[in-house]
């Protein structure tokens, strides 16, 4: 698995359309999936198809 392959705030951030900073603060308040992956600088990483999954079960928001 690469780099390429996992998903960071950003990339999480344009798949649902909000600011990586909302993303962060969902993971804060539990509200997104644990990360599959902790890199070496101890950045959260997730496959895209762990987002895409929690992506299509998550409540919209009004």
């Amino acid at each position: 698995m690469t780099s390429d392959e996992l998903w960071s705030y950003a990339e999480i951030a344009r798949h649902i359309n909000v600011q990586p900073e909302t993303v962060r603060n969902y993971r804060r308040h539990g509200l997104l999936p644990d990360p599959d992956v902790i890199d070496g600088s101890s950045h959260p990483r997730w496959y895209p198809d762990t987002v895409r999954a929690w992506a299509r079960n998550r409540p919209r928001h009004r």
